[in-house]
């Protein structure tokens, strides 16, 4: 096998939400596919040091706050190559391109420039990824509350719904996950089943949420759009990462409400465990809009909470 390359990327975003791709000059491998800006790691240096090192001599920008998002790997003909994949999230200067053919701004939803290097089909689909996830508690709240204060949350920007009732009938959690699809669509809002991957088909959801126990005796990744789990360990975020899943949501992070006195992460340990994993990963547990800058600063792609995605205080 071939020795493996270290390279360093960035996702760069623009003020209107749109991220930067580069396309690779002619005379280079995979000449005219486009990339993230970013390059190798040098002897000595760190990923992140990396990027800021090749954004600077790339683009001529000058990177500010960078966050660790997620790192994949990649066997090209030529080489074996790890990705370390960084959000930019803040940076100055104007770009001048010294390496590409071109460069483009694109929208996270639908990239138009192609083809892509192959390495980064993953990243796209994880960049369509919302940084909050909504989870339902109707059977606490009431099915008529839960589903006034959705049609709030999606009118407010909310894209990623996750249906959880664990203590509801089935007849009345298929009709309470159709009821959440019907809103959310128009809205262009996902919506994952807890538990369920063949009520998740039979009411049109975008994809299933597994439990740590479905994951453990997981055969095979279920056959829809979009598949995530919850974990508590780095073996378990392992797992799903094995499996191809598309995401996993972490915690409890801080105390919850929901289940008081169990065990918490703190930041730190949340940082240890998602780092280098190959998905996005979701931050759980006491968590509010207010903790997103330090959730991503972790390596969190965003926040998943129950009470905090409907409170309208």
């Amino acid at each position: 096998m071939s020795k493996r390359v270290e390279v360093a990327a960035g996702v760069i975003f623009g003020g209107d939400g749109r991220f930067l791709l580069g396309q690779r000059a002619p005379d280079t491998f995979y000449a005219g596919y486009w990339e993230f800006p970013g390059g190798k790691v040098e002897p000595g240096e760190s990923p992140a040091d990396a990027l800021v090192r090749e954004l600077d001599e790339e683009l001529g920008i000058r990177v500010r706050v960078l966050r660790p998002w997620i790192t994949r790997e990649h066997l090209y003909e030529h080489a074996h190559v790890r990705l370390h994949f960084f959000e930019v999230a803040d940076w100055e200067g104007e770009l001048r391109d010294h390496v590409h053919s071109a460069l483009s701004w694109e929208p996270v939803d639908a990239p138009e420039v192609g083809p892509m290097l192959p390495a980064n089909g993953p990243i796209l689909k994880a960049l369509r990824l919302p940084r909050w996830m909504g989870i339902t508690h109707a059977t606490d709240i009431g099915v008529a509350r839960q589903l006034e204060l959705l049609d709030a949350a999606l009118a407010s920007g909310l894209r990623l719904v996750q249906v959880r009732e664990p203590g509801m009938g089935a007849s009345d959690l298929c009709a309470f996950a159709a009821a959440v699809v019907k809103r959310a669509r128009p809205r262009g809002a996902l919506v994952v089943v807890n538990g369920n991957a063949e009520l998740a088909a039979e009411v049109g959801a975008d994809g299933v949420h597994l439990s740590a126990a479905q994951l453990a005796g997981l055969e095979a990744r279920p056959a829809l759009e979009w598949v995530g789990a919850s974990c508590h360990t780095r073996a378990e975020l392992e797992r799903a990462a094995g499996f191809g899943l598309d995401y996993a949501v972490l915690g409890a992070v801080l105390p919850t409400a929901t289940h008081p006195g169990q065990p918490t992460l703190g930041w730190e340990r949340f940082a240890e465990l998602v780092g280098g994993l190959p998905m996005p990963v979701l931050a759980l547990g006491g968590l509010r809009r207010a903790d997103m800058e330090r959730a991503r600063a972790a390596g969190a792609h965003g926040i998943a909470a129950i009470r905090a995605s409907w409170d309208q205080s």
